[in-house]
């Protein structure tokens, strides 16, 4: 069987991971709503999703700087809000030896 991804608001270190950044992505490009996290998705599910975010970041060099403004605004709101998800449920921004 199987394994499903236990959705962003779900996932460790308050969505922290590469899995979840897929999703937050997918919220800035609007690919999906920001209600759906990807709670019971499964990887085929997940690689689907991760290569239209990722045709979306090539259009801008994948840079959020280079974002048009209602795109960049999105992103920092999604990522601040995810940002402080994450150190409420104790992740830690600094890189660790095995990083």
């Amino acid at each position: 069987m199987e394994q499903q991804y236990k959705g962003v608001h779900q996932d460790i270190n308050g969505g922290m991971t590469h899995v979840a950044q897929i999703f937050k992505d997918a919220w800035v490009f609007e690919l999906l709503p920001e209600t759906e996290d990807g709670a019971g998705w499964g990887a085929g599910r997940v690689q689907a999703l991760y290569e239209k975010v990722y045709a979306q970041w090539e259009r801008y060099g994948h840079l959020p700087s280079n974002l048009p403004q209602d795109l960049r605004l999105r992103h920092e709101r999604i990522h601040q809000e995810a940002i402080q998800r994450g150190r409420e449920s104790g992740w830690n921004p600094e890189l660790g030896e095995d990083d």
